[in-house]
């Protein structure tokens, strides 16, 4: 993007003056940072306009109650914004035993964490922010930084049950992050790569491409890792930072209007980013069931150019662009479906105790998380070779950079491109 605002946005306002433009100056990529940013931040914010009413309706749907139904309409599609507004016009107070710098900054740096870990995830092939060769490390390091502003919160706000919610919430944080990351090592080390993009193209073709069904070992994984994230953001059951049970709400009960409401565009952003990462590493990421993706676009382009009586191969760009968008929409729809599963969690089980969570926890999850781990690896190794439907080319890599590697026999059988996941 940095090359093309330069070449022709850049470019183009500068040779009136007769000055050209190399394709590497650094403005044309702060613009292309900047464009970015703003359309990532879309993700968590306008995500939380429509998690919030979502949450509503299906805990109503559950409870056997309608849920919003007076502003918007029937279906109260504006709930959530009039209550935004609300939020906005409320008055923001700082106690007086609170903290005067660090009060405020908590909500910003949980929003911050769960921003940033957009940036290395992949929305398609070639739509992503930074192009990451550890892109799943990058993603659960960040993610965990979110837990810092639970404890900056309950600390600075100068409360004791503040201060409970924050140490419970970091207690339950920490412990899960361990069988998560054993969870993810599990896809990571069948791929062989901790690219996200290069896991999501290793799955293309029929759904069963996708990790989840490669073999029983991985099946686990992926239940335990999705019983585990929602511990890891603070997800009921395993919402002990908020403590509604003791009356008050915990790491943030000292905090009123919009510094609120950031904590909970943070929280529903994590969970977004969660279930975008399990379809990426277990659900083929933007590819759907079928591989009926590419015949699509050029369907659709084949149409467009029609009356322009172009050939769709001199359309080639924009069928990539029709892909990578219907690819989007693919992944989107299954982060959406994990988070409202989220949802019908948190309404159907009651809340555990502290000693409960951290029970199953080291208990019971590591242990099964360790021990998927070690068979999908043993599955590698003495499966037959039929039995094993992914092809995994050879992958060489960088930290900054993927290299050329010869065609591995799998990638010759299928007419694949040197360094080029399966297809």
């Amino acid at each position: 993007m940095a090359e093309i605002i330069n070449t022709y946005l850049l470019g183009g306002l500068l040779r009136i003056f007769q000055v050209s433009v190399p394709s590497d100056f650094w403005l044309g990529f702060l613009l292309a940072a900047l464009v970015q940013c703003v359309l990532l931040i879309h993700v968590p914010a306008l995500g939380a306009l429509f998690f919030i009413w979502a949450e509503r309706k299906v805990a109503g749907r559950i409870q056997d109650r309608l849920g919003p139904t007076r502003v918007g309409g029937k279906f109260g599609w504006l709930q959530t914004l009039a209550d935004g507004i609300k939020l906005i016009a409320k008055e923001d107070i700082t106690p007086k035993n609170a903290d005067p710098v660090l009060f405020p900054l908590a909500p910003y740096i949980s929003f911050a964490a769960s921003f940033a870990g957009l940036l290395a995830l992949p929305f398609a092939a070639n739509w992503v922010g930074q192009y990451l060769n550890h892109a799943a490390f990058f993603v659960l390091a960040i993610l965990g930084l979110e837990v810092f502003g639970v404890i900056l919160a309950g600390y600075a706000s100068g409360s004791k049950w503040s201060l409970f919610g924050g140490m419970r919430e970091a207690a339950q944080v920490v412990s899960y992050e361990v069988p998560v990351a054993l969870c993810v090592l599990v896809p990571v080390m069948i791929c062989g790569t901790m690219n996200l993009v290069t896991i999501g193209e290793m799955q293309r073709g029929l759904f069963t491409n996708w990790l989840l069904f490669h073999d029983p070992f991985t099946f686990i994984a992926f239940w335990v890792y999705f019983a585990c994230v929602m511990a890891s953001v603070n997800r009921a059951p395993f919402d002990l930072a908020e403590a509604e049970s003791e009356l008050v709400a915990g790491f943030h009960t000292e905090y009123s209007g919009l510094r609120w409401s950031i904590f909970f565009m943070a929280e529903y952003g994590s969970m977004f980013i969660v279930s975008a990462l399990a379809a990426i590493l277990f659900f083929g990421g933007w590819n759907g069931p079928l591989p009926l993706g590419e015949p699509l676009a050029r369907g659709i382009v084949s149409i467009v150019a029609y009356p322009f009586g172009g050939n769709p191969d001199s359309w080639s760009w924009l069928t990539a662009y029709v892909t990578n968008l219907m690819g989007c929409l693919n992944l989107i729809f299954k982060s959406v479906v994990g988070v409202v599963v989220m949802m019908w969690v948190r309404w159907t089980l009651p809340r555990l105790r502290i000693d409960q969570v951290i029970t199953m926890c080291w208990k019971y999850c590591v242990p099964i998380a360790a021990f998927s781990f070690l068979g999908a690896m043993a599955f590698q190794v003495y499966a037959p070779r039929g039995l094993q439907s992914l092809r995994r080319p050879t992958i060489r890599e960088t930290w900054n950079q993927v290299l050329a590697a010869p065609q591995s026999d799998a990638a010759a059988a299928g007419n694949e491109s040197p360094g080029e996941p399966g297809r």
